[in-house]
This record gives C-alpha cells, structure tokens and sequence, in this order.
C-alpha cells in the first residue's frame, strides 16, 4: 500500500535526564491523532504511528510528518486537530509548533 504521508510520533521513555515523550504522553497522541484523521472520512492514505526516539528530547513530544519532513515539537493533546486539519488535510504545516 502506498501511503501519501507518514505521522511518526515519538512514544520512546527511557532512564535519562532528559525528557521524554513516552512520559509526556506520546501514545496518547499517536490515538489521539488516530482517532481525529478517522473521524475526518477522508480517502487520503496516512499511516499514523508510534516511533522511537527522535533526537528532539528537550522539545517533546515531538513528531515528524513525511514526505515533508517537518518536525513538530512541544505537541499538545490539544494541537492534535490544528496539525490534522491544517497540515494533514490541507498540507499547510503549523509553524507555531515547527522545529529543526
């Protein structure tokens, strides 16, 4: 199956000083973001899915969105039907969260 764009967000938590998105509630976020590009019926193909470590630790919960490649950093339960609606839908990344 070919997908048009590819949501990877970091669930990784590991022992370490830094932050982690895992803790941060990054699987709350892969369902949320699940459960909101459903409810959107569209037939555009996403794979939405959990990821290990992105090497953004100190901004997380952190995502990336390819084929763009945009990274998404400090991303909130909240954030979750901006990012599908502008970025996802409509292929108009949300600046305010953009990082890298």
């Amino acid at each position: 199956m070919h997908f048009e764009k590819h949501v990877f967000i970091c669930s990784n938590d590991k022992d370490a000083p830094k932050k982690c998105c895992g803790s941060g509630h990054g699987m709350e976020l892969v369902e949320k973001f699940k459960a909101t590009w459903a409810a959107q019926g569209l037939d555009t193909k996403i794979r939405i899915q959990r990821a290990g470590c992105l090497d953004f630790c100190g901004k997380g919960p952190t995502m990336v969105v390819y084929p763009e490649g945009v990274f998404y950093g400090n991303v909130q339960l909240a954030d979750v039907e901006e990012i599908t609606e502008s970025h996802l839908v409509n292929n108009t990344p949300v600046s305010r969260l953009q990082i890298g």
